[in-house]
C-alpha cells in the first residue's frame, strides 16, 4: 500500500511540473512575441526621425549655403535657375552637348 501511494504522488508532482513547465513555455513565448513587435515598432520609429533629421540636416546646409553666399535673392535666383532650368525672358541659353 505504501508503495502505491508513492508512485501516485510521484506521478501527481510530475503532472505538476509539467503544467509548470508548460505555463513557463508559454509565457516566454507570449513575451517573445511582445518584445518583437515593440523592436519592431522602434525600428519604423527609428527610421522616421532618421528620415527626419536628414531633412532638417539639409535645411541647415541650404540656411548655411545662403548665409555664405549673400542675400536671399541672389540664393532664389541661383535655385530656379539650378534647379528649375528657369531663365529670363530676353536671355538666350546655349547647351554644350559634347559631353565633356
Amino acid at each position: 500500500m505504501k508503495r502505491t501511494k508513492s508512485v501516485k504522488r510521484q506521478k501527481k508532482g510530475s503532472v505538476l511540473l509539467r503544467v509548470a513547465l508548460l505555463a513557463f513555455c508559454i509565457y516566454v513565448v507570449w513575451s517573445l512575441v511582445s518584445l518583437q513587435s515593440t523592436l519592431m515598432e522602434k525600428n519604423k520609429e527609428l527610421t522616421r526621425l532618421n528620415q527626419e533629421i536628414k531633412t532638417v540636416s539639409e535645411r541647415n546646409a541650404d540656411i548655411a549655403q545662403l548665409l555664405e553666399n549673400g542675400s536671399e535673392s541672389d540664393f532664389i535666383e541661383r535655385a530656379a535657375r539650378d534647379k528649375l532650368d528657369y531663365v529670363y525672358a530676353n536671355e538666350e541659353v546655349y547647351i554644350d552637348i559634347s559631353g565633356k
